[in-house]
This record gives C-alpha cells, sequence and structure tokens, in this order.
C-alpha cells in the first residue's frame, strides 16, 4: 500500500525524557550532560544477535571459527605441524587417540547504525530526528561497552555519509558529536540508494540498525536489501504521535516536506478514523515483511522516553537484553 501522508512541519524537541533525568541524547545540547546511572544500567546490556558472528578483532562475542578462549567446543584429529599443548592426553589415556580439542573464538561484533537523515524525520514533537539520535546514541553506547565494533551513518538523498568507525567505551563522546552533527536533508531522499550506499561501506556481516520514519515509496525494497546482507537487521520505525493519531481537522494544504508537493484534504472525524486504520494497516504490512525477512521490527512513536525505549520495549523484542 503507499506510504500515508503527513504535514511535515518541523517542531521543537523536549530536552528531558520522562523521569527527570539530564537527556542522554545529541540535540544541540552539550553532549557530556547525561546521567550516569542511565550509562550505568546500559553497560549491563548487550545488542542480542541469534547466531555466531564473523569479526575481525578478539571481542566478547561468540565467533564461527575455533581458536583459544577457556569454552570448550568440540575435538578433532591430531595432524602433523598441531600444537602439542592442545591435546587431550586423558583421552588418549583412554582411547589411545591423538585427539586435539578446540575452543570457542570469541571476536567483536560490528553494529552498524544507519540513521535516516531526511527532510520527514524533522516533524513532530518531540522531533522524530532527535528522537533516532537519541536511539542510535543509546544502542551504540551499548554496543561500545560490550566492546563491539560500531559504525554510524547518516542517510540523506541518494547516499550515505559515514560518520564513524568506533570501538571501546572510551569512543562514547566521539558517537555523541558525530550524531550530533546529523542535520535535516534539504530535498527528497532515495532510501533505497542511500540504504545500498551505506551496506556498500560496510565490510562483513553483523548488525545492522535502522532508525527512520520508512516514509518513502522504496521502504520495502529497503528492509528487502538489508535483509539479504546476511546481517541481524533491526529496524526502528519512528512516527511523531500526530503521524499515527492525527490533531489537524479543516479544510487544509498539506505540504510534503520533501518534494514540496501539495495536496488538498478535508479532515473530518471520518476522514481522521480512516487514516489511523491506513496507518495501522500499513505498520501491519511492514511488520509481515520483517517477520518473512526474520528482520526485527519496531513500531515506535518519537513521545516515548528514551528509557521505556531500551530497558522496556527492545528487551521485550530480543533486541537487547
Amino acid at each position: 500500500m503507499e506510504r500515508p501522508t503527513t504535514n511535515a512541519a518541523a517542531a521543537t524537541p523536549a530536552d528531558r525524557p520522562a523521569g527527570g533525568h539530564p537527556a542522554f541524547l545529541p540535540s544541540d545540547v552539550d553532549p557530556t550532560v547525561f546521567d550516569e546511572d542511565f550509562l550505568r544500567r546500559l553497560e549491563r546490556l548487550a545488542v542480542l544477535v541469534r547466531r555466531p558472528v564473523r569479526g575481525g578483532l578478539k571481542g566478547g562475542r561468540r565467533s564461527v571459527k575455533r581458536g583459544q578462549s577457556v569454552e570448550f567446543a568440540d575435538y578433532r584429529d591430531y595432524s602433523l605441524g598441531d600444537d602439542l599443548r592442545q591435546l587431550d592426553w586423558n583421552v588418549y589415556a583412554r582411547l589411545e587417540k591423538l585427539l586435539v580439542k578446540l575452543f570457542i573464538e570469541e571476536e567483536d561484533l560490528t553494529v552498524a547504525l544507519l540513521v535516516d537523515g531526511s527532510a520527514s524525520m524533522a516533524h513532530g514533537a518531540p522531533d522524530k530526528l532527535v528522537f533516532a539520535k537519541r536511539a542510535a546514541a543509546a544502542l551504540g553506547y551499548v554496543a561500545l561497552a560490550a566492546e563491539d565494533r560500531v559504525v554510524l551513518a547518516s542517510l540523506a538523498g541518494r547516499t550515505s555519509r559515514r560518520r564513524a568507525a568506533l570501538r571501546g567505551s572510551g569512543r562514547a563522546f566521539r558517537l555523541l558529536a558525530e550524531l550530533s552533527a546529523i542535520q535535516p536533508a534539504a530535498g527528497p531522499t532515495d532510501l533505497v540508494a542511500a540504504c545500498r550506499h551505506a551496506l556498500a561501506q560496510v565490510t562483513g556481516r553483523g548488525v545492522i540498525v535502522l532508525v527512520s520514519d520508512l516514509l518513502d515509496p522504496g521502504a520495502e525494497r529497503a528492509l528487502r536489501d538489508l535483509a539479504g546482507t546476511g546481517s541481524e537487521v533491526i529496524v526502528l520505525h519512528v512516527l511523531a504521535p500526530d503521524e499515527v493519531t492525527p490533531t489537524l481537522e479543516g479544510d487544509l494544504r498539506l505540504v510534503d516536506a520533501e518534494t514540496g508537493a501539495t495536496v488538498d484534504v478535508t479532515l473530518d472525524l471520518a476522514a481522521r478514523e480512516r487514516y489511523t486504520d491506513r496507518v495501522e494497516a500499513w505498520r501491519n504490512e511492514l511488520a509481515t515483511l520483517a517477520a518473512k525477512r526474520r528482520i526485527a521490527y519496531v513500531p515506535l512513536t518519537s513521545d516515548l522516553p528514551l528509557a521505556d525505549l531500551v530497558f522496556a520495549e527492545l528487551r521485550r523484542r530480543r533486541v537487547v537484553g
């Protein structure tokens, strides 16, 4: 079905999420201001993956390879040149057979954060782009604290801008600064082309997190492309509250924030109900596609407090744990 149309006027973001603690987010505020207790809670989490990973550096993730660690994996027959220290002499004493012990190799995971910087993301109260930055900052910090590698890219136009490739919790401030620099694009954004450009800059398989309003005719194609990489894919589908439940009424002219195209509408109670049903059907179609492609699809609104997003919604959906 076609995407819902909405008036994409920008709104001023709130500086604090519910709960009263300083906002851990990049939104034109000092990135050094955040709640230490909130960060400590993030450090106890990890981005969940369903299968072993193939990373590049030593880390805390179970790899598809065998190597050195404390966790036993299997045996294999001894071959000339193998390290004699890896022979299991107890097995040899029982079976008179030389077997080499194999252990789980642990590697780091690459978490690619793709933040939609299209013009439509500037809409909402709170602003959808600010919400996307908050979500990416939280997930990025979780990954950095777990010694995973974090790659950040912003999507705009037909391309993406790779802003960071970071590892280690000490790079959290760099991540915040890079997120702060993302601003809404001018003109239309081709989500499919921008995602493909971003994927071309990410090597190996890991976790791909797309944070977007998906208000693009090619949104489903973009999700299929992401799933085709073989990586774990997480889609945070962010809409403003008034994009889900509109409050406008009367005779209106809506302007597309990216193309400038206009449409004249009359919004009464019946029209708003039809619109709400259409949005729900659209989300359900995306959820069905995501389930078929083994994508973790998380529908959200930009007024959801950051703590509720991370510690409730994302844990419930097994994105972090």
